[in-house]
């Protein structure tokens, strides 16, 4: 009898490297089957239930939903000749988040660079919760209403953290602005060039942007030590009541304890133009 490898354990031996590694990074799975076009590794990762929540495509339920939605985000992709640069990452128990910028290349229209950020929460082994965020506004130039996704909770950030949010609800520019460290920025949600670096900066923009304050809801918080993501709704922006609109902000710890970095992602049409 001629000898044959045993490829059944082989298969099987793939397929649990592909789950490993799936759990150790699960957005970095998430966003490596959005640029093949490819939900299998997610359903090995994911054999139960997947849920998506995308701004674009809405909410996207099982497998058969979540191929197709594979399939449609690819081809998007490939029609504007996207390449992904990875921002950051943060983890924490069952939830993680990965910032990264999608650099839009048009064959008609001008080059875009659009910052999204994934929150992917497994509420066990075999299902899997992704939530993604950012603003339109990049893509076609509309601010586009996005729902709440999560309820609101009573979870705390880190104390540097909260005193930023506290700062930003009382539409105080100067308490806001001594949250940050020496040559802290800010990053707003439609993109890199949308940046304000250094107290003199930061000091226009916020007493510009938030007079009578951003009322927020906390919803969760991902904190790996260094760097917080907090997942919330908006429901204020200055003295206008907002239907609860959803949105990230992750906030980088640097030099004393303060912030080294504030990104947003969250498409609320504010008062005046970001």
């Amino acid at each position: 009898m001629p000898w044959f490898p045993d490829f059944t354990n082989a298969v099987e031996l793939a397929r649990r490297e592909t789950r490993a590694a799936g759990l150790a990074d699960p957005a970095m799975q998430y966003l490596s089957a959005l640029n093949a076009g490819d939900a299998r590794v997610l359903e090995t990762v994911w054999p139960g239930e997947v849920v998506v929540y995308d701004p674009r495509a809405g909410v996207i339920r099982g497998h058969r939903q979540l191929h197709q939605f594979i399939r449609t985000n690819h081809s998007w992709f490939a029609a504007r000749h996207t390449e992904i640069e990875t921002v950051a990452s943060t983890c924490h128990g069952r939830r993680s988040v990965l910032e990264f910028v999608a650099h839009l290349r048009g064959n008609d229209g001008p080059d875009v660079d659009w910052p999204v950020a994934v929150v992917c929460e497994s509420p066990d082994d075999l299902s899997v919760v992704f939530r993604t965020y950012c603003s339109q506004v990049p893509v076609d130039g509309r601010h586009h209403f996005r729902p709440a996704i999560l309820a609101p909770t009573d979870v705390r950030p880190p104390e540097i953290v909260g005193r930023y949010l506290a700062a930003m609800d009382a539409g105080d520019a100067g308490a806001i602005v001594a949250t940050f460290a020496p040559g802290g920025y800010y990053r707003s949600p439609i993109g890199p060039h949308a940046g304000h670096r250094g107290a003199a900066d930061l000091l226009a923009y916020f007493t510009e942007q938030v007079g009578g304050g951003v009322g927020r809801q906390r919803c969760s918080v991902t904190d790996d030590g260094l760097t917080c993501a907090v997942e919330h709704n908006i429901v204020r922006w200055g003295h206008k009541q907002l239907r609860p609109q959803a949105g990230l902000g992750v906030y980088e710890r640097g030099a004393g304890g303060l912030l080294a970095a504030v990104r947003d992602y969250d498409d609320v049409e504010p008062s005046a133009p970001r």
